[in-house]
């Protein structure tokens, strides 16, 4: 397994891929911009985004979920314009959502986190049916994952800063168990970011600064490594035929002249085989 880069789109913080019928839809946090990207045909377009721009989900409707610095909205790719749903942190200016997943029920997980990367103000959140509620997972500055599996009864949750995976039960009503430490990556393999389940319930992490994705078994055990040209490898999306091919956000944010110079495909979208399947994404219900 090897990744290559299939879209010269050079973002400072590509996330949140997503496969949303037929295409690879991702944002540029820090770009403020959405992108979706048809790889059977190459075509290629864009939305500004109104603020900092953590992820995009299918939702119920013909719209999207998108998660903005200001909290859930709506968005219509056909008007590219937005409709705020809920604001989940109103009183803290100095944090922005970051990262999200649906579960198999349609329920929207998200987090947030302090933008100065610093502070351990960042939360989880669950939305269903127009009701958000914080989790009550500990705060964490960087917020990454969640993903959830498929018979909704677990929850892996990224505390980046710390390099760990958090792994969480989850009851039938959505609350949250006793967390156990899943995944700690090790001094000097960079920091786990963004996570997806594939079809064996093998968890994905990209690592930011650690110029791979990885996959560990349901025990946390490590399995594989891709290797990637750039540094900052942000998060991986299942998509194109069978949900048999792996694509990668990646980032140019932190890298100075010379590592941009020595890493040219910085911040493109990539792909590679990961030899398994993913799996569906199922619309928010929200």
């Amino acid at each position: 397994m090897r990744a290559t880069s299939v879209l010269a789109v050079g973002t400072m913080l590509g996330e949140g891929p997503v496969w949303i019928e037929g295409a690879l839809w991702f944002v540029d946090i820090k770009g403020r911009l959405i992108h979706r990207f048809d790889p059977a045909t190459g075509d290629a377009r864009r939305w500004e985004t109104p603020d900092q721009i953590g992820w995009i989900l299918p939702a119920a409707s013909s719209e999207m979920i998108v998660g903005l610095r200001t909290g859930v909205h709506r968005f219509d790719p056909a008007s590219g314009t937005y409709d705020q749903l809920h604001d989940p942190e109103p009183h803290s200016p100095g944090s922005r959502l970051n990262d999200a997943t649906t579960d198999t029920a349609g329920r929207l997980w998200f987090g947030t986190m302090d933008d100065d990367e610093r502070a351990n103000t960042g939360r989880l959140y669950r939305c269903d049916n127009g009701r958000c509620v914080d989790t009550g997972a500990a705060p964490v500055a960087i917020t990454n994952g969640p993903s959830i599996s498929a018979d909704r009864r677990t929850l892996y949750h990224t505390d980046t800063l710390a390099k760990t995976i958090w792994r969480l039960p989850i009851d039938p009503a959505g609350h949250l168990g006793k967390p156990e430490r899943h995944i700690v990556i090790e001094e000097g393999a960079g920091h786990p970011d963004g996570s997806v389940l594939d079809a064996e319930g093998c968890l994905w992490t990209g690592l930011y600064g650690g110029w791979s994705v990885r996959r560990y078994d349901p025990a946390g055990k490590f399995m594989a490594s891709v290797p990637f040209p750039v540094a900052n490898v942000t998060k991986i999306a299942f998509g194109g035929d069978g949900l048999r091919t792996a694509f990668a956000t990646t980032a140019r944010k932190g890298l100075d002249a010379a590592a941009l110079a020595d890493q040219p495909e910085a911040g493109d979208l990539f792909a590679f085989d990961p030899g398994v399947a993913g799996l569906p994404v199922v619309a928010a219900r929200i």
